[in-house]
């Protein structure tokens, strides 16, 4: 056998791209054939290159031809992405507003979330159980994974043991554009329920500008002195923007 094309993980099995898709998907079955040849083409070009061979609108073509098995996607994946700017703004789209698109169904909704909460686990899992601030930009890279394209503030909670290793992340409120319900109490009671020695803030702006507002910064001051009281130590509040983030620590506000 040829070396394999593609993907080099020994624990994945030795396969030829030609020879792996040479029958159609079951989900292809039926189509006209120069569906069929594009979508085999696509998938060739996937396995022997991985993501970085394709562009986003055929990244995009591959997650809907399970959701859309006879027809040419191409058109909606064009424009979904006129939509929603890339390929992480349409996975990261509310359901309500993807479900508003032409030619989107619950089908393709579902496999758009899919895909989000595959990249959701994935980020997560390379955080957890970590210590946090020798993979700092590992932990800020979730972050913008789970929060950067979300039409609403998000405010979650970092809780770190005494070696600042990661043991919980966990959604604390959601709330409008421009307003997340933050109660430093529940903060500081969830620390001392998982016996948690530090603390990072993480909350989203969807605007994307990071800039913290006064509310902001007044929060995260009420949370740094409750848990303080506690014992607990603030160590940062990050805003994630929609291509940056803002760090409390590094721009002198705590």
């Amino acid at each position: 056998m040829s070396r394999p094309v593609g993907f080099s993980d020994p624990a994945l099995p030795l396969f030829e791209p030609d020879k792996a898709i040479s029958r159609a998907a079951p989900e292809d079955r039926g189509q006209p054939s120069y569906i069929r040849d594009h979508r085999k083409r696509l998938r060739e070009r996937f396995l022997a290159g991985g993501a970085n061979a394709l562009p986003d609108y055929e990244m995009l073509e591959l997650v809907l031809f399970r959701a859309i098995p006879r027809r040419d996607v191409k058109p909606l994946a064009r424009q979904l992405l006129d939509q929603f700017g890339d390929f992480n703004g349409v996975v990261s789209a509310a359901p309500e507003r993807l479900i508003s698109i032409d030619g989107v169904g619950s089908a393709v909704v579902a496999e758009l979330k899919i895909v989000e909460a595959a990249a959701h686990r994935l980020a997560r899992a390379r955080v957890m159980r970590r210590q946090v601030i020798s993979s700092w930009s590992t932990l800020l890279d979730y972050c913008r994974t789970a929060m950067a394209h979300r039409e609403t503030e998000q405010f979650r909670v970092f809780f770190l043991d005494t070696k600042n290793v990661l043991i919980a992340d966990e959604e604390q409120a959601r709330g409008t554009v421009d307003h997340v319900p933050v109660y430093p109490r529940e903060v500081v009671k969830r620390a001392l329920e998982l016996n948690a020695s530090a603390l990072i803030l993480v909350h989203n702006h969807p605007s994307g500008d990071p800039t913290p507002s006064e509310s902001d910064i007044t929060m995260t001051q009420r949370v740094e002195a409750a848990a303080g009281t506690m014992g607990i130590r603030l160590h940062d509040h990050v805003i994630v923007g929609q291509t940056c983030n803002l760090s409390f620590r590094a721009d002198g506000y705590i």
